[in-house]
């Protein structure tokens, strides 16, 4: 499948057919149930919509293709161009505008692109409001603006400055903590917009940034997600430059993964950990992740005094329950920091100004640091299944022969043991299982995803 419509956006491979890859009719149809479902919650006379993308090489043809569909509804359009996920996001909130259209397919490969819709606040759209839109466009319910009503496009520069000043301006970055320590560091920003939002960032924060894949033309030069397997280059590059750590970023810049001075992984898991850290350390309160996310965030959590909760996967669900506990900082597993004080949204800015605060608070190095914290061991599977096969009672199943453990079946199926979880999880797009494990050991983690997939496959049977 090329094409998936989900409550999020719609995501796809450029080129193709119809309602099968991301094609240009399928671009302008949800551009289109976008703005009616704007419209459609408003009686104001003027709406405004915040435009930016990645450096995906398809970018500026499908922003093109978005912004005068919003104009031919009677929308305005404010294009900040060249952006990054959270950049759009504050964007939204700073010029109180009535929503925000990110054009990234994230950490998927160049052939990808997506829309992210916003809503006001410059945060994702609820499963309601995404489920509105997805029927919008199954019906063809738009309703285009006569030419006396066009909308208005506009080009507006400077967003990632003004994204820079509010990340310096926070109080728990300590700028000159930053600048005393010095820190040398390498970048590498896959070859999108982290390459023009880091390195301005980290030069106002008085770090020497040595740069590596930062020339935002799109061509990705290794798989975009930030996982161990794709970034030995800077791993390397690290050590050869003697620096002091490595940052990465994908793509859209909403997530983040540090690297250890001798070349070793810090863990995407753990960016949020040692940011958590460091700001329950200053700040008391509460944190929140998703279930798949590691256990060393609620260890953190209780050392400070503070209350861990888990919500369901997806950043919007993160983000209900961190406002529903008053949650001082949260995200998700793959690098994704959520920090209220400056906008509820993944924001590798946010988590690079706290996390170089933290380490030059800490005077220890990065890979002292990452040593500190709890030693848990991931491991990720997936199962693929026939499409026949009813994935939901197999999930159940599951839960009631676990039911004596503690068992959470919030999203998927997860079983709480003593020292280790799993977390099987439905596709929302394909018939796949995907099973996620956390233990003490990476052997540990391994063997209990193996328990779990043979399970499951003589259910299965």
């Amino acid at each position: 499948m090329s094409l998936i419509k989900s409550i999020s956006g719609i995501r796809g491979t450029i080129g193709g057919t119809v309602n099968t890859n991301l094609t240009p009719i399928d671009i302008v149809k949800f551009a289109a149930a976008y703005g009616m479902w704007l419209k459609n919650h408003t009686n104001k006379k003027e709406l405004t919509v915040i435009l930016g993308r990645d450096a995906r090489i398809s970018g500026k043809m499908v922003s093109s293709l978005v912004a005068n569909t919003l104009v031919g509804l009677g929308i305005n359009v404010t294009d900040i161009g060249l952006s990054t996920t959270p950049t759009v996001e504050l964007a939204v909130m700073l010029d109180a505008a009535d929503g925000g259209i990110i054009i990234t397919a994230s950490h998927n490969p160049k052939q990808w692109n997506a829309l992210k819709l916003l809503n006001h606040k410059g945060e994702f759209l609820n499963a309601l409001d995404g489920e509105e839109v997805l029927e919008i466009a199954e019906n063809d319910a738009y309703v285009f603006a006569e030419v006396d009503d066009l909308g208005k496009y506009r080009k507006k520069a400077n967003y990632i400055d003004k994204h820079i000043k509010e990340v310096l301006n926070l109080k728990l970055v300590d700028v000159e903590a930053i600048k005393n320590a010095k820190f040398k560091v390498v970048l590498d920003a896959v070859n999108s917009t982290g390459g023009i939002a880091i390195p301005p960032l980290l030069e106002k924060l008085g770090v020497q940034c040595v740069e590596l894949y930062c020339e935002p033309n799109g061509e990705f030069p290794h798989n975009p997600e930030p996982l161990k397997e794709h970034l030995t280059d800077i791993s390397e590059l690290v050590v050869k430059e003697k620096a002091d750590l490595g940052i990465v970023v994908d793509p859209d810049v909403d997530r983040l993964a540090l690297i250890c001075e001798d070349g070793s992984m810090f863990g995407e898991e753990y960016t949020l950990v040692a940011c958590a850290d460091y700001v329950l350390g200053k700040t008391k309160g509460n944190t929140v992740s998703n279930l798949s996310s590691s256990r060393a965030l609620r260890d953190v959590t209780l050392k400070h005094g503070g209350k861990y909760q888990a919500s369901a996967v997806g950043e919007v669900n993160v983000v209900e329950l961190m406002k529903t506990t008053n949650a001082v900082i949260g995200g998700e597993g793959n690098g994704g920091i959520i920090y209220p004080e400056s906008h509820y949204g993944r924001d590798s800015l946010v988590g690079v100004a706290l996390f170089l605060s933290h380490l030059a608070h800490s005077k220890v190095s990065c890979k002292q640091l990452r040593d500190s914290y709890p030693a848990y061991f991931m491991s990720k599977n997936k199962i693929e299944l026939t499409p026949q096969i009813n994935v939901d009672a197999i999930l159940s199943t599951i839960a009631e022969n676990y039911k004596n453990e503690d068992v959470i079946t919030v999203d998927g199926v997860k079983i709480n043991f003593e020292t280790e979880w799993v977390h099987l999880r439905k596709s929302n797009t394909e018939p796949i299982i995907r099973i996620y494990t956390e233990s003490t050991s990476q052997q540990s983690a391994d063997d209990l995803a193996i328990r779990f997939i043979a399970e499951i496959s003589q259910l299965v049977k």
